[in-house]
């Protein structure tokens, strides 16, 4: 009745020439509080859609009547449905989408890309740099001729000098030639870093290897840190909990992390490193269906690689209706990146991997199994209007989605930044679930944390979030003692930076050994 009384009252001010939309609008709404009614807007807003009207000044037609009626009728319509949406053939088409900042024409390369062109998810790979020489033709296009050093956290500006841009390039140039992993970015990732003060970016010390603040490695580490190749019974399946398998469907991401757990295998072979390759074959996953069906006792999958983004629409399907197939799998996830670092294929209607993910959630969903999608945001400056779009268009559509950030030195391994990054997934309805101590892997001691860090984190921000959306602090044991609460170690020495720990529920009583990095003063 609410809803046919705004109706009703809308029209009759459309037939009266001395009011604007404005108005219209205005005592739409006021006609819905003043019923008690659910409110058109915010119900649309609920829905998981953008709020592309939820303010007067974001309608088009300011001086038409018949226009604003027509855009109240449409939430009122919508509201009746809070989980659909508005038909989209394309990502600008939906609302409010013109209306956002166009962030990546910060970057010069890419100033006059329209939003159409910018949220193709096919134009986003065509553009991705992939390459030593298009990183370097890139980087000279868009860094300034003189740049800030590297400043530490307590370190005034007042005593900087400036690098040379050349010098920042052979900086680059020459970390490549020593890390493990080679260099894969999206416009998008590149859109969102700083490049004024690359030193100083969080996002780009993920991604961009510079020998200048690299450490030495641990003499305690390996390439294979975790022992993953240890615990797997067929080439790319990992069984090392009872009840779950780790699926490594391919080697590829849409972007590679310096960080990498998987540095032996994903990605392709750099200087330092051969890897050891796992291509999405079906003969290699056949072997892995096959175990995982002949073994009853596994109930749980992760599907990951590699990055099950680089996985086809129908390859994606493939996976999932296999595992949903099967008795004794209750509930399986596929770990992507991409909601993080390329979020417009999400949108993309051209694309099929978003719908074949939400048909296999729903269906999954019917038989009583949770289908879910792992990501992998590590700083809130990842975070862009099209990515909010992009997780609520997951959310309004029933998706799982939950969260698994590394602790990394110089990105997210404060206390205002942590805070940040889990309370704007939370308010995006991505669950906070892990945050990772780093593993030792190889080239990327300048990146880890001692284990006091995250403990005094932990410390900290609990209480401060409900607890549902309070994400595990968690180290994953070298020598493959699995994932245990930062909190559970048996012994732990600052002065050494040595930690001990059990893992009865997966390897008995052996003990295993987490260190510290060896950092200077300065570092």
């Amino acid at each position: 009745m609410a809803v046919q009384q705004l109706l009703r009252g809308a029209r009759l001010v459309t037939h009266s020439s001395s009011l604007t939309s404005a108005t219209v609008t205005t005592t739409a709404i006021a006609r819905v509080k003043a019923a008690n009614a659910y409110s058109a807007i915010s119900l649309y807003s609920t829905s998981g859609m953008p709020q592309s009207f939820s303010h007067p000044a974001h309608h088009s037609a300011t001086t038409n009547p018949s226009s604003a009626l027509s855009k109240i009728e449409s939430a009122v319509c919508f509201s009746r449905h809070p989980l659909s949406s508005p038909p989209a053939s394309n990502p600008s088409s939906i609302p409010g989408s013109s209306l956002k900042e166009q962030y990546w024409r910060n970057v010069k390369v890419w100033e006059h890309v329209t939003e159409s062109e910018f949220t193709s998810y096919k134009w986003q790979v065509s553009n991705t740099i992939d390459r030593r020489d298009k990183l370097s033709k890139f980087l000279s296009d868009v860094l300034p001729s003189k740049i800030p050093p590297r400043r530490q956290r307590q370190q005034s500006r007042s005593v900087e000098t400036t690098i040379s841009r050349d010098a920042f390039l052979i900086d680059v140039l020459d970390g490549m030639k020593i890390a493990p992993m080679s260099v894969r970015l999206t416009p998008h990732i590149l859109s969102v870093v700083n490049w004024a003060d690359p030193f100083n970016d969080p996002i780009c010390r993920q991604f961009l290897p510079l020998k200048s603040t690299m450490k030495p490695d641990h003499p305690a580490l390996t390439l294979d840190s975790l022992h993953e190749t240890d615990d797997s019974p067929v080439p790319g399946l990992v069984h090392r909990y009872p009840e779950k398998v780790l699926f490594l469907a391919t080697s590829v991401c849409p972007v590679y992390c310096r960080f990498c757990t998987r540095s032996y295998a994903v990605g392709s072979n750099t200087e330092s490193v051969t890897k050891n390759s796992m291509k999405p074959t079906r003969k290699r996953w056949e072997a892995m269906f096959e175990y995982i069906s002949t073994n009853p006792q596994i109930q749980d999958v992760v599907v990951s690689g590699g990055d099950s983004y680089y996985l086809s629409p129908d390859h994606l399907r493939m996976i999932g209706e296999r595992l949903l197939a099967m008795p004794n799998i209750k509930r399986f996830r596929f770990a992507t990146k991409g909601l993080a670092v390329n979020p417009t294929r999400i949108l993309d209607r051209s694309d099929g991997w978003t719908d074949n993910f939400i048909q296999l959630s729903e269906k999954g969903r019917s038989m009583g199994k949770q289908v879910a999608m792992h990501t992998h945001f590590n700083h809130p400056n990842e975070i862009a209007w099209v990515t909010e779009e992009a997780a609520r268009f997951l959310f309004a559509r029933g998706v799982t989605v939950r969260n698994q950030s590394v602790l990394l030195h110089g990105v997210n391994d404060d206390l205002d930044t942590m805070s940040k990054l889990i309370r704007k997934l939370a308010d995006l309805n991505i669950q906070p679930y892990y945050v990772y101590q780093g593993d030792l892997v190889r080239g990327v001691e300048d990146l880890r944390t001692p284990l006091s860090v995250i403990l005094d984190l932990e410390k900290r921000i609990r209480g401060t979030i409900a607890g549902f959306m309070m994400p595990s602090f968690v180290v994953d044991l070298p020598g493959g003692g699995g994932k245990r609460l930062a909190t559970s170690f048996e012994s732990y020495d600052e002065s050494t930076g040595v930690s001990t720990w059990k893992a009865p529920g997966v390897t008995g009583d052996e003990a295993f050994e987490y260190y510290d990095p060896i950092r200077s003063e300065s570092a």
